[in-house]
């Protein structure tokens, strides 16, 4: 057997010799030997194809060649030390370039070479390629796949040729069997043709004459009929008809999704739980599932049946006639009305069922039935109450495209307007679901259960994690540290705001929410909000001091049992802002439904805030408003669209201010107004509270006596009738007077049933700087303290210079009603003749006497002048609510307008000069005064600026000495300080999609360039690397990354990542993702599912819904919505009304948005792996990337 190859020796020698003279490339290398890992130096000439190799720089024959054809030439990397040398020696071999020569064959061991020089290495390996033949074998290659294609088209061509012979044959076999049966037929013809007799032929000219009218009475019929049926077509009529048929046609597709949804609710939930509760341990009762069923499958019947007859309808279409069908359907819809008036206790009883583990476990597994898709039994149980609206919104739409003189217009009004005095009969308890639906579903996180969540007038407002911090005897905060771990731990509480409750739970290891034992549930009428602590209280100052004046009281006075303070702690100062501002709001309204109460009661049985929802005047539709159907947190109809006028007037009506239109309005007030003219009317009604208020809105509050109160506004000199300010300073309030006392006494104190005795020491406001004892404090002056009660008509005909002096007095307050006067004995009244009653105790006593029928001596002119007393406290209330509401949650206002800023602090200011103010309104008036002065609130969080100025002088870091978990942390860190720096303006006006972008929405366009450079970074990271391992490992640890960012809920960080994976530059390399793990693979499918883009961002809307801030949810997902809702409607109607309800769309973004905003992460700034993140030499740029991904890996032959 042959073992050796025979080859022409002087053949080789003279190509050696050539190699030497002519060689392509020629120079020392080092090669590796294949024996040892030692390396020989040897001099290297190419020639052509041949690499041959000499021992030395002038040898004439060479040692060794090689045949490069087909070869392959990669960069190697350099191989691991062996052994310690000197530092010279170490860095000298650093330095060195190693690359292999593959060959194409088998049984062939790679070429392995060095080079001292980086530039020469890779000549070398350029000259190799250009020797191996390797674009001569791609094109060799793509012209054997043409040639191969071209093969396959002739065969294919032949084949089809084939065919079409056959088939030709096969016809010319056809043709001459019809010519014969042609033959055969005419000769049968001619047989039968009977005798005709030899008549002359019509004439030939007369034929063509019958011929062409033929042909022009055919032209012209046809033509008629094209112009008739194209008329026809472009009509109203038939456009209307068009438009009909579309309507039924989605009319049937949602009857039918609708049926299909009843078929789930029966046969899905109601059919399993009757056969459960047949069974011998029950985890439900019959009873139970009748009342949380109700009829629904009476329901179900009624429409599969209505469903037929649509599809049959349908099945003579174009021929659609509906109207008999509503004939059948409505004496039966009634049963509806029995569903939503037991609607909300089906509710009860399931939620009330939920309690017991084994139906709670059983209904888990109905509702993972794939049938379901993911929803509720509340959820199915809700859909019926949506069908009749949706009835009459169809109906509305035919009847809109049905002509008058149509057959069923007559009986689709009469189906309209049954079906909308149904809907009128079911309208309150369908608006009561979706605010029941949020309180079940809180209530169902709770383990102990929430009775008050069942309470359809508790509207949920808010949610958040606050710190409650530990108390010890006599209501001392114990001296604890903020960055305590233990107190983070243990002191966490879930918190949920409602209008009249406030509820405080803890997490359990599980997930589950534990109401508190002790201060779990707080009733909001019982509660005072102390923002900050006063300046007397020692340990208040100290808690200031530790915890940077986060934490905030609620001083909770339960009329049965001792109070107690709740003191919680935020984590920003913008979140303290945030829940004190909403509780603060919760508690106003409760407390001015508290005063209409009062001077309603006299009046009406009803409570005040049925009166105001039944009072059609708030919520009738006039030239400058409209509502709609939908309500409030205060129970009263959403405006739709109202003028600039009504809308200011809406925010200063003294009867109610919901909360979400204070949100909307202060959110959106810029489209349609700006700030100065709010600031205007926010004035107006302190100063002019009768004059700048509308009739409309006062005229509850005169609604005892009409005749009454048109005799006293006639008197133009009335003291109420405008604000007086006297020029010396208020009246002095005592260190223990306290606002909760005050607050309570307006609201809950009665007077004593004989009126005669008033106890003027319960309302702790000294009328007095002296320190003179108090005469209220001595027993026989409290016995004859009397009230003198003195008419109206008799104090206007005084004109005596006593009555006008106590009038002027200083000390006596232009708002206090004029027959309040206090009575002292004889013996005193020298002392005393300057004191009267203060103004906390003339309020107390107007609102007491207002609520407790009308006592010996006070006639209807007296209880008006009550009413204008508590009005105008309710003005002051309701101005200093907005202002506190604007300066806490809309701080940038005031940063960006400084004469805005200026105006406020001059309004407080004049509001602070006014003596009839009562303590708790100067507090107030205080507490906003002080937080708009403050210049930057000490913000203590990062911008993005300091962190570049940081990182400028520190040495870059590499990828490889950062750990996943300090990336993802510093990525989640930025994106969050860049996410909370865009002003909520910026969102208005679709200003990121003009021309002048950058400089209407710098922040968003900021936002955009840094997810930009992050997601050109990883890839630019990855690309970086030459061997494929290397990328793949690059590729594992960014997904990682990814996955911690997830974790840490920065969704943001998470696209950005998931993007620049997706890159074509990088996902076209198959062999670097052929090297990454499974796990990997399957971690990164996970992620691009949480972020996809799929179904308006599905999966990331539920994911932001179920964590609980700090998070960064992705921008463009919300810029998406708010240009959706800016292209679809306008800002202004036709008549010039602004669109509310796109407001109120715009305002529920925003604040989801600055409700991520606010709560910062807590994560420590590390400048090592933020320069690295931020270092934008880093970056490559996509064409660039692309090229160098072609270069990695070459694009494959078509």
């Amino acid at each position: 057997m042959q073992k050796s190859v025979r080859y022409n020796e002087g053949h080789v020698l003279y190509l050696a010799f050539l190699a030497r003279k002519e060689g392509t490339k020629r120079g020392f290398l080092s090669k590796k030997a294949a024996e040892a890992s030692r390396w020989h130096e040897k001099w290297f000439a190419l020639y052509q194809n041949v690499l041959f190799y000499f021992e030395g720089e002038q040898s004439g024959r060479p040692a060794g060649m090689y045949l490069l054809e087909g070869c392959s030439c990669e960069r190697a990397p350099a191989p691991p030390k062996t052994g310690v040398g000197p530092g010279g020696t170490r860095d000298a071999l650093d330095k060195q370039y190693y690359f292999t020569v593959l060959f194409g064959h088998e049984g062939q061991k790679p070429l392995e070479l060095r080079c001292e020089e980086e530039q020469d290495g890779k000549e070398w390996m350029e000259a190799i390629y250009q020797a191996s033949y390797a674009d001569i074998l791609i094109e060799r290659e793509v012209l054997m796949q043409k040639y191969i294609h071209l093969v396959q088209i002739v065969e294919t061509e032949k084949i089809a040729a084939n065919q079409l012979r056959h088939q030709l044959e096969d016809q010319d076999t056809e043709i001459e069997r019809l010519k014969s049966e042609i033959i055969a037929l005419n000769k049968t013809k001619e047989r039968m043709r009977p005798y005709q007799s030899n008549q002359e032929d019509e004439d030939p000219d007369i034929k063509k004459i019958k011929k062409v009218q033929s042909f022009m009475r055919g032209w012209l019929c046809r033509r008629k009929w094209k112009t008739i049926v194209q008329d026809y077509i472009c009509s109203p009529h038939a456009e209307s008809m068009r438009k009909r048929n579309q309507i039924v046609f989605t009319m049937v597709e949602a009857e039918s999704e609708y049926v299909h949804q009843l078929y789930v609710l029966v046969n899905g939930f109601l059919r399993p739980l009757r056969m459960a509760a047949s069974s011998k341990k029950p985890p439900i009762s019959h009873d139970d599932v009748s009342s949380i069923f109700l009829n629904s499958e009476t329901i179900m019947f009624l429409h599969e049946i209505f469903h037929q007859g649509l599809k049959a309808r349908i099945a003579n279409w174009p021929t659609l006639i509906l109207a008999d069908l509503f004939d059948i359907l409505l004496p039966m819809l009634n049963i509806y009305q029995e569903f939503v008036r037991n609607h909300q206790y089906s509710l009860q009883v399931l939620a009330n069922c939920k309690q017991n583990r084994d139906f709670d476990k059983l209904l888990k597994q109905y509702e993972a039935n794939p049938a379901c898709e993911g929803r509720m039994l509340e959820t199915f149980l809700t859909y019926p109450m949506f069908q009749i609206p949706r009835y009459i919104i169809t109906l509305h739409e035919l009847l809109a495209h049905t002509p008058h003189e149509h057959v069923e217009r007559k009986s689709l009004e009469f189906a309209k307007s049954k079906l909308e005095e149904l809907s009128r009969v079911m309208h309150d308890e369908v608006s009561d679901t979706e605010n029941i639906r949020k309180n079940l579903a809180i209530e169902r996180m709770i383990v102990e259960g929430c009775d008050i969540l069942l309470d359809t007038s508790q509207t949920f407002i808010r949610q958040g994690s606050l710190i409650q911090v530990p108390s010890v005897e006599k209501g001392k905060l114990s001296k604890v540290r903020l960055g305590s771990l233990s107190l983070k731990k243990e002191g966490e509480r879930q918190c949920f705001l409602f209008t009249k409750h406030f509820l405080i739970c803890t997490r359990s290891s599980g997930g589950k929410l534990h109401l508190l034992k002790t201060g779990g549930v707080l009733s909001l009428i019982e509660c005072t909000l102390v923002e900050e602590p006063d300046a007397s209280d020692d340990d208040s100052k100290g808690s200031g001091q530790v915890f940077g004046h986060l934490d905030f009281k609620l001083v909770v006075e339960p009329p049965d049992a001792a109070p107690f303070t709740v003191v919680l702690l935020a984590p920003s100062r913008q979140e303290k802002a945030a829940w004190t501002s909403d509780i603060s709001q919760c508690v106003d309204n409760i407390r001015c439904n508290g005063l209409m109460t009062i001077v309603f009661e006299e009046n009406s049985k009803v409570t005040v805030p049925h009166m105001i929802k039944s009072d059609a005047r708030l919520h009738k539709d006039d030239t400058d408003i409209c509502f709609s159907k939908t309500l409030n947190s205060c129970k009263v109809p959403q405006i739709r669209y109202a003028s600039v006028e009504r809308l200011l007037e809406r925010l200063t009506d003294l009867r109610f201010l919901s909360i979400d239109f204070l949100n909307t309005f202060l959110h959106t007030y810029r489209i349609f107004t700006t700030a100065a003219m709010v600031l205007a009317k926010l004035s107006d009604i302190y100063k002019r509270p009768f004059t700048s208020i509308p009739v409309r809105s006062l005229e509850l509050f005169f609604a005892t006596s009409q005749n009454n109160r048109g005799e006293h506004l006639v008197d133009g000199k009335s003291p109420r009738l405008c604000r007086k300010f006297s020029s010396p300073p208020p009246l002095a309030v005592s260190r223990t007077s306290s606002p909760v006392r005050a607050r309570k006494l307006s609201l809950t104190s009665p007077l004593n049933s004989r009126i005669g005795a008033l106890d003027l020491s319960t309302t702790s406001v000294a009328s007095s700087p002296t320190t003179t004892p108090s005469p209220v404090a001595s027993p026989p002056l409290h016995t004859a303290a009397v009230l003198e009660s003195a008419p109206m008509d008799r104090a206007g005909v005084e004109s005596s210079p006593a009555a006008d002096a106590t009038e002027l007095s200083p000390c006596r307050s232009p708002s206090t009603p004029r027959h309040l006067r206090y009575r002292q004995p004889a013996g005193q009244m020298a002392d005393s003749s300057h004191c009267s009653v203060s103004p906390a105790s003339a309020f107390a006593i107007a609102t007491a006497a207002a609520g407790h029928g009308s006592p010996p001596g006070f006639n209807n002119t007296d209880r008006i002048c009550d009413k204008e007393f508590i009005i105008r406290r309710t003005a002051t209330n309701r101005v200093l609510n907005v202002l506190r509401h604007w300066v806490s949650k809309h701080t940038q206002d005031f940063e960006l307008n400084n004469e805005l800023k200026m105006n406020v602090l001059n309004l407080l200011e004049e509001v602070l000069r006014d003596p009839d103010l009562l303590p708790q309104e100067r507090k107030a008036t205080a507490n906003i005064l002080r937080a708009l002065s403050q210049d930057d609130q000490d913000d203590i969080h990062l911008k993005l600026e300091d962190i570049i100025q940081l990182t400028d002088c520190l040495k870059a870091e590499c990828f490889e000495s950062l750990s996943a978990m300090e990336l993802a942390e510093q990525i989640t860190l930025l994106d969050h300080i860049i996410f909370r720096s865009i002003p909520y303006e910026e969102f208005l006006g679709q200003g990121w999609m003009k021309p002048d972008k950058n400089e209407r929405t710098p922040y968003i366009m900021k936002t955009s360039q840094h997810f930009n450079d992050m997601s050109n970074l990883v890839a630019s990271q990855i690309m970086n690397y030459a061997d494929v391992s290397s990328r793949a490992n690059a590729i594992e640890k960014w997904v990682a990354v990814a996955d911690i960012c997830r974790c840490l809920h920065n969704y943001n960080g998470v696209l950005e990542i998931t993007s620049a994976l997706n890159r074509s530059a990088i996902y076209r390399l198959k062999k670097t993702w052929a090297k990454v793990s499974k796990q990997t693979k399957a971690l990164m499918d996970k992620l691009q599912k949480t972020v996809s883009s799929e179904g308006r961002f599905k999966n990331l809307r539920e994911a932001l819904k179920n964590c609980n801030p700090p998070a960064v949810p992705y921008l463009g997902m919300y810029l998406t919505d708010l240009a959706f809702i800016e292209e679809g409607t306008p800002n202004f109607t036709e008549e010039g009304l602004v669109n509310f309800s796109k407001m109120r769309m715009i305002s529920h973004i925003i604040r989801e948005i600055r409700q991520f905003q606010q709560t910062a992460y807590r994560i420590d700034h590390q400048p090592k792996v933020t320069q690295y993140l931020l270092d934008k030499a880093l970056i490559i740029d996509e064409d660039t990337l692309y090229d160098l991904s072609l270069k990695i890996e070459p694009r494959l032959p078509a």
